[in-house]
């Protein structure tokens, strides 16, 4: 039978399956067989989500949400603490002497050594050095000089075995570079620096290496 003007095609709408809203009991999807297993219709994975942790971290956190933690199996980073401070003394001359240059490290010398109650003093060379410790008096001699073994003005290669021959084993010297710098670390061993720390060792240990060098004999009496 042919259609009308005005007519669909095709049988005409009487067995045609009206279009609307599916029945009740034919919403949401069908269960998924064992064929299907756990893959929606465009072929993706999809694995059921765990809602329980949420019900744990309410209960821990009271319900301000998960606190951050050192992760299982690794400890929390060891932080050293500061020594307490030497007994403030206006008369006590300085015991420690820095070739450093560089204005981060120069700050950071000159705050702990305030907290420290310890005298430190910034020389330029060899001569400046002579001067300041003639002014302390020549019985004191320096317990400590500290070189950044990257001040080009100090020369410090060339300074250190001068200062190591004439100051003898009653003055440490100490040096500090960069951790790839392992050539410099070689040669300051070797024309006599006693101890050379990485930038950032040497900041850590700071703290530790003013209090000790910078107290007097009878503070200190461990220092020779």
């Amino acid at each position: 039978m042919n259609a009308g003007p005005g007519r669909p095609s095709g049988g005409g709408g009487r067995n045609r399956r009206r279009r609307g809203r599916r029945p009740n009991n034919q919403r949401g999807p069908r269960p998924a067989g064992p064929s299907q297993s756990r893959h929606n219709q465009d072929g993706i994975y999809t694995a059921p989500m765990d809602h329980s942790y949420r019900a744990a971290l309410a209960g821990n956190n009271n319900g301000q949400g998960a606190r951050r933690g050192p992760r299982p199996g690794f400890a929390a980073p060891f932080a050293p603490v500061d020594p307490e401070p030497l007994p403030m003394r206006e008369d006590s001359n300085s015991r420690i002497f820095a070739f450093v240059d560089d204005l981060f490290f120069a700050a950071k010398i000159q705050e702990t050594a305030r907290k420290l109650n310890v005298k430190v003093e910034f020389a330029k060379s060899d001569k400046d050095l002579a001067e300041r410790m003639q002014q302390n008096g020549a019985e004191t001699k320096p317990s400590l000089i500290i070189f950044d073994l990257n001040n080009a003005n100090a020369k410090p290669l060339t300074l250190i075995p001068k200062l190591k021959a004439k100051l003898k084993k009653g003055t440490s010297i100490i040096g500090f570079l960069s951790h790839v710098q392992g050539d410099l670390k070689q040669k300051a061993h070797e024309v006599g620096c006693d101890m050379v720390l990485p930038r950032s060792a040497f900041s850590q240990n700071l703290p530790q290496l003013l209090r000790r060098h910078g107290a007097s004999e009878d503070e200190n009496p461990t220092v020779q």
